[in-house]
């Protein structure tokens, strides 16, 4: 496919549709509630998200937390089964500055099709975290657990992509400076339809 239908292809997602090709936005209940939401990245033409990796700050002890910072998809061209790297292509929307990021987890077979996400709810005066970790579930529904901290609760699972999520975008509450830092609140996947 050509770069210039592939940017109109991707451009026509965008507004909502395109031929038979459109999208749907998943999400999940219960996300944070501070920050903004970062620009929508998307994975190039033909490509999915079949694996992941999280931003995660380790645990500060007697300071300030912020557990989850940031979530990458590692897209891949739709046909190939097995993961090679040097086809990937990383999007992630928002990100906090804090942490390292964890390694990729691939879907043994298939691609990433739902998420929930596991989030602290506000804690009125003590030390808030609000995203934490999160889990996707691939196509032939094996569930992957992120490397992030236990804090909060999982919530419900996302609707399903069957054909795909290729695009991504984060709620990021930005430095509080002495203030009480959350970082990663809440994402939304785009799920592309053929």
């Amino acid at each position: 496919m050509s770069s210039i239908l592939c940017s109109f292809l991707l451009l026509s997602v965008i507004s909502g549709a395109f031929g038979e090709r459109d999208y749907v936005v998943i999400g999940i209940p219960n996300g944070g509630s501070w920050g903004e939401w970062g620009p929508a990245e998307w994975c190039p033409c033909g490509f999915y998200a079949k694996g992941f990796s999280l931003k995660v700050e380790i645990k500060q002890k007697a300071d300030d937390d912020t557990g989850l910072n940031g979530i990458r998809l590692h897209c891949l061209n739709k046909t190939d089964i097995h993961p090679n790297v040097k086809d990937e292509y990383i999007i992630k929307s928002a990100e906090g500055p804090w942490g390292e990021w964890s390694p990729t987890l691939w879907c043994p077979v298939g691609h990433l099709i739902s998420f929930s996400m596991q989030v602290e709810p506000p804690r009125r005066g003590v030390d808030d975290t609000a995203a934490n970790n999160v889990m996707f579930q691939c196509t032939d529904y094996e569930i992957m657990l992120g490397a992030g901290h236990s804090w909060g609760d999982y919530g419900r699972w996302s609707g399903k992509c069957m054909d795909g999520i290729c695009g991504m975008k984060a709620k990021v509450e930005r430095p509080q400076g002495s203030g009480d830092d959350t970082a990663l609140n809440d994402v939304q996947f785009i799920c592309c339809k053929k």
